[in-house]
């Protein structure tokens, strides 16, 4: 028995009460996410925020006449019902989830949330046989469209082509200096900085099993020393970069890649089809490299290859040079 399943009730089986209970709850929940967006975006994305403020209020609003409703048909006791004590119902990212989304995906999260909660209300009352509570759901139903319109016209109010062009330049900086930066660093250093100890073994033994152990250590190795110095030199309070720990992972996760990647192909047993693979998956890795300076960095896509494949072309010559002698 899954912890908390049994305790769950159908949707089916609540009461007009109770669903008007749970919609004043969700309504509650929404709210608070809305503002949550709200406060994270005010410092970078003000224009944003300034949208998010007003879909809470209109949240509020939406909540305070379902209260009313409640009082006029029930009383003032209202029972106490969520999303979670009901089976099937809609569910929410957890607020830790929502910090680490971007700015395109938190305006695409808000929209979600309207269309979900609309969608679900209108497939209640679709089918439920009952006239009240049909009629219940089907205004809880366009009260959830009518947010998808307020949005749009708060967004509209708030965010004009230039504000949100400005926006979205600012959150495009952002994930550079925040994800790809390091992580273009890391590639870098995993995929030319473990070419000379693994082709230096890989020619010097001839074996592809401590060959490829040499790559797995050097990779991971490397992995490791690149995220917590990424991670621990620049806290990015100062320089905007961003969260210390995303950026961490970043160029740790993307060295190891660097690395393994030409390692991997010494898993073969045959030493020459292991390292001519190994050979074509360093092409391929290089050439990835010049390829997201370009894209990203905006460097001409001619100067990014030679810098990458003439460093490369260098240390694995040094390896081989060493191994071979």
């Amino acid at each position: 028995m899954i912890p908390g399943l049994a305790t769950r009730r159908r949707f089916s089986d609540l009461s007009e009460q109770e669903v008007l209970a749970l919609a004043i709850s969700s309504e509650e929940d929404d709210a608070r996410i809305y503002r949550s967006y709200a406060e994270r975006l005010r410092g970078e994305f003000p224009a944003s925020a300034a949208v998010f403020d007003g879909m809470a209020l209109e949240e509020d609003g939406h909540r305070q006449r379902l209260i009313d409703l409640h009082i006029a048909r029930f009383g003032t006791v209202i029972p106490l019902l969520r999303r979670e004590h009901v089976a099937g119902f809609y569910a929410r990212r957890p607020s830790w989830l929502n910090e680490t989304l971007g700015l395109d995906a938190v305006r695409a999260e808000a929209r979600g949330m309207e269309e979900q909660a609309a969608a679900f209300y209108e497939r209640a009352a679709a089918t439920t046989q009952d006239a009240a509570t049909r009629r219940l759901l089907g205004d809880l139903a366009a009260a959830e469209a009518g947010h998808i319109r307020t949005a749009d016209g708060l967004t509209a109010a708030h965010l004009g082509d230039d504000a949100r062009a400005e926006e979205d330049d600012s959150a495009r900086r952002q994930f550079i200096l925040t994800w790809v930066q390091p992580g273009l660093a890391g590639l870098m250093d995993g995929s030319v900085s473990t070419l000379a100890p693994i082709f230096a073994t890989a020619f010097a033994t001839q074996n592809t099993w401590t060959t490829f152990l040499v790559g797995l250590a050097a990779s991971v190795g490397a992995g490791i020393s690149m995220g917590f110095t990424e991670a621990a030199h620049d806290d990015g309070v100062l320089s905007g970069r961003g969260s210390p720990w995303k950026r961490g992972l970043a160029s740790g996760v993307m060295t190891t890649v660097g690395g393994l990647g030409h390692a991997l192909p010494y898993l073969i047993p045959d030493f020459w089809t292991a390292t001519t693979i190994a050979m074509i998956v360093v092409f391929v890795e290089l050439w990835a490299i010049a390829w997201i300076q370009n894209r990203f960095m905006e460097t001409p896509f001619v100067r990014a290859a030679l810098q990458v494949v003439l460093g490369g072309a260098l240390v694995f010559a040094a390896g081989a040079l060493i191994g071979g002698g």
